[in-house]
């Protein structure tokens, strides 16, 4: 055989074009994503709480023009808002506490304080933001009030106030910050990036296990029936479900445990979530067959961006933040961060998997009806008569 011949191989063909197909699709779905870090970050939801009745409420009403964030609540309890961001519906709190006024024009070297809560069981990205941007607010709020206060105790002194000006100018800022984190994620980069590890490597375990349980699937309802060969093949994806996740949690766990109760919480978990995934890869393997893997893989890296691992939904492109409502991924994820490090609607984001889980069975269940019509109905058609 020429090289030449080689080549028309359809073997050698499917490579290069699978070769070709993955640098489009990556290129193509992961840049456009990512660059909403940091366009988007406006996105974010936050909330200021004021109960102080004085300087607090130019403190608030200045934050709220200034901070680069389109929606920001103004008319919450500091209690409301701290359930909030426990379930992560906003991103951060800011809290201007009753006496910090009483305490910035107080002469007894009181200092005034702001209070900002972050959770910790989120996105790293979204915490070392936040993180900066408080900074930036701790600046500014500290140099404007610093002089005031020094300038309101001069001016009490009989100090004449072009001298109070001068001197205030040169006093040291005096405003105290206070960063409060919730759920506190541990050191380490394997920490930050459990959640989507255990994820990722069961959402493509399950996609690669579609494909070769279909084409089993196809061989075998010829000889079987087709219910049958389904029914084989659901039995065989809830096995692979029920023992796969175990190998993964158990190498996390010899890098850093989390505790026996929460082994056993993934255990489930991400049992749940492999037979969620095998089920929805499997509606395009048994509707197209090996074919379905080029629709598979692409819709398995478009997750990647739309899980919440890096980026929240709030500063996803349309398209990430649609495929988010009904990813498997997404709400896998949003569990692991729950589980590994508190906070979160766990129960909420469990039913998500349920709710995806029934819909793709239901699915596949109609494929394998109304598209698979020459599979064998009994296992007695495929055996030659005896004459």
């Amino acid at each position: 055989m020429s090289f030449g011949k080689f080549l028309k191989n359809q073997g050698v063909i499917a490579a290069l074009f699978m070769a070709i197909f993955y640098q489009i699709i990556f290129m193509v779905i992961y840049l456009p994503g990512y660059s909403a870090v940091p366009k988007n970050i406006d996105e974010l939801h936050v909330a200021i709480v004021n109960d102080d009745d004085h300087y607090g409420k130019a403190i608030a009403k200045q934050l709220k023009e200034s901070l680069p964030f389109k929606e920001i609540d103004t008319d919450k309890t500091l209690k409301e808002t701290q359930d909030l961001l426990e379930d992560r519906k906003i991103s951060m709190v800011i809290h201007i506490p009753s006496d910090f006024s009483a305490n910035l024009q107080s002469t007894e070297n009181k200092q005034p304080n702001i209070d900002y809560y972050v959770n910790g069981s989120n996105p790293t990205m979204i915490t070392s933001t936040l993180t900066s941007i408080t900074s930036q607010i701790d600046s500014k709020i500290s140099e404007q009030f610093s002089v005031n206060k020094a300038k309101g105790i001069l001016t009490n002194l009989n100090v004449p106030e072009k001298q109070a000006d001068q001197l205030a100018a040169s006093i040291e800022n005096s405003l105290d910050t206070n960063t409060i984190t919730v759920h506190k994620m541990p050191d380490g980069m394997h920490n930050q990036m459990a959640p989507m590890f255990l994820t990722l490597v069961s959402y493509v375990g399950a996609m690669i296990a579609s494909l070769t349980l279909s084409g089993v699937f196809k061989g075998v309802s010829k000889v079987i029936g087709k219910w049958k060969a389904i029914f084989y093949h659901q039995t065989v994806a809830l096995i692979i479900a029920v023992i796969a996740p175990l190998i993964g949690i158990s190498i996390l766990y010899l890098i850093h445990g989390y505790g026996g109760g929460t082994f056993l919480q993934l255990w489930f978990h991400h049992a749940l979530e492999l037979i969620v995934a095998l089920e929805f890869t499997s509606v395009f393997c048994l509707l197209f067959g090996q074919l379905g893997m080029i629709i598979n893989l692409p819709i398995m890296l478009i997750q990647v961006i739309a899980n919440g691992s890096v980026l929240p939904r709030e500063m996803m492109y349309l398209p990430y933040k649609l495929m988010s409502y009904i990813s498997p991924m997404y709400y896998s994820v949003q569990s692991d961060y729950s589980l590994l490090f508190g906070g979160g609607r766990l129960a909420n984001y469990e039913w998500h998997l349920v709710l995806i889980g029934v819909v793709v069975v239901i699915i596949n269940v109609l494929v394998v009806a109304l598209v698979h019509r020459r599979g064998k109905e009994t296992p007695t058609e495929s055996v030659p008569s005896q004459s």
